[in-house]
């Protein structure tokens, strides 16, 4: 196992707070640094992982900082935001159209519809009372004593 710089322990560190994979850290470090690390050497520089349970305090907080910032960040990524969703979509189902490509077209339209419609966003709703729901059913039973005789025998 190659002993790593600080720096490239800080990009491996950084890049698994952002949900990328070990091996997608393994292409990125090879790209930037020139080095060549397995999958489970760059995974012990997760804390969340078992193999980066032994991971140096100052690690593990750079870690937990750039998750927190990555998550929270997501506003800033358009494609995160409907409406630059939306006006991508317009401006494909506007070029497929004009291609006379309709089986595309209706596709899109589909697509923004359901955005608008919030398919794609997962909310919950609680009932505060989750017997409102319920729908009372009615059972009837027959009983059949077996210790008298039947008539009809």
């Amino acid at each position: 196992m190659a002993a790593l710089s600080n720096d490239v322990k800080a990009f491996i560190v950084q890049a698994l707070a952002c949900f990328d994979t070990p091996s997608q850290v393994v292409e990125a470090v090879q790209k930037e640094f020139s080095i060549t690390l397995t999958r489970q050497q760059a995974e012990t520089h997760d804390p969340t992982k078992y193999s980066g349970r032994g991971l140096a305090k100052r690690w593990v907080a750079l870690f937990e900082d750039t998750r927190k910032r990555f998550r929270e960040e997501t506003a800033d990524i358009p494609i995160a935001n409907r409406a630059y969703r939306l006006r991508a979509l317009g401006r494909m189902a506007e070029r497929a159209e004009n291609m006379k490509n309709l089986a595309l077209t209706a596709q899109l339209l589909e697509q923004a519809a359901k955005e608008v419609g919030d398919v794609y966003v997962n909310r919950q709703t609680k009932n505060e009372n989750p017997h409102d729901n319920v729908v009372p059913i009615r059972v009837q039973v027959d009983v059949v004593d077996a210790r008298k005789p039947d008539a009809d025998a």
